[in-house]
C-alpha cells in the first residue's frame, strides 16, 4: 500500500492512503464532523451519517473497481480523517469512474481537496481510466471551481444535479502547473 506523506498550504502534516475495511470508524467520525451543509452538498443529505449500506460502499475499495484515498492528520496520535476521495469504475464503460472527494470543514481552503484530487488522478490513471464524471449540486460553488480548473465539461443537468466529465491526462496536466503547492509537488515526487 502507498502512502504519501505531504502537508497542506498552512503546513499541516498529512499521511494520505488508501482506504481501508477498517477505516469505517474513521469514515463515520470525519462525516460527524462535516457541518450538515457540506453533507448536504457531498452526500445530498444533510443526515449525520449515511446509511450503513453507503459507509459498507465508501469502504470497500478494492484498487481497481472502486479506487479510494483518504487523509489522516499525521502529527496527531489519534490521526483523524480530513478527507476521502473516491472513483468508482463504471461497469459498462470501464475506461471512465464516478469520482468524489470530501474535506472536513476546518480543512476547507487549505489544498486537501487538490492534494487528493491529484493522488486519485495518478491511481486512476495507472488503473487504465480515461475519464471521470463527476455530479454536483449546481449550488456547490467551490466545487464547481475546482472541477473545472481540472479541465472539466458539462454534459448536462438533471434537475439540481450537475454532470461533469474530466480528462484524467487532462486534469493530471492542469495540477502540475500548480507544483508551487508544496504538497502538490511532494505527491509527484512519491508517487511519480
Amino acid at each position: 500500500m502507498s502512502v504519501i506523506h505531504t502537508r497542506l498550504q498552512d503546513g499541516t502534516p498529512v499521511c494520505i492512503r488508501e482506504v481501508r475495511k477498517d477505516d469505517e470508524a474513521r469514515l463515520k467520525a470525519g462525516i460527524a464532523r462535516m457541518s450538515k451543509q457540506s453533507r448536504y452538498l457531498r452526500f445530498f443529505s444533510g443526515m449525520t451519517v449515511p446509511p450503513q449500506h453507503v459507509i459498507d460502499r465508501l469502504v470497500d475499495a478494492d484498487g481497481h473497481s472502486h479506487i479510494a484515498w483518504g487523509a489522516l492528520r499525521s502529527d496527531r496520535e489519534d490521526t483523524p480523517a480530513l478527507g476521502v476521495v473516491h472513483a468508482f469504475r463504471d461497469e459498462d464503460d470501464p475506461s471512465q469512474a464516478e469520482f468524489s472527494v470530501a474535506v472536513i470543514d476546518e480543512y476547507h481552503g487549505r489544498g486537501l481537496a487538490r492534494l487528493l484530487t491529484l493522488v486519485m488522478l495518478i491511481d486512476c490513471q495507472r488503473e487504465g481510466l480515461k475519464e471521470l464524471s463527476v455530479h454536483l449540486l449546481s449550488e456547490n460553488e467551490a466545487a464547481r471551481r475546482m472541477t473545472r480548473s481540472l479541465g472539466g465539461v458539462k454534459q448536462g443537468s438533471e434537475g439540481a444535479v450537475v454532470e461533469f466529465e474530466i480528462d484524467i491526462e487532462q486534469a493530471i496536466a492542469s495540477l502540475k502547473h500548480s507544483l508551487a503547492e508544496p504538497g502538490l509537488s511532494d505527491v509527484l515526487k512519491q508517487l511519480g
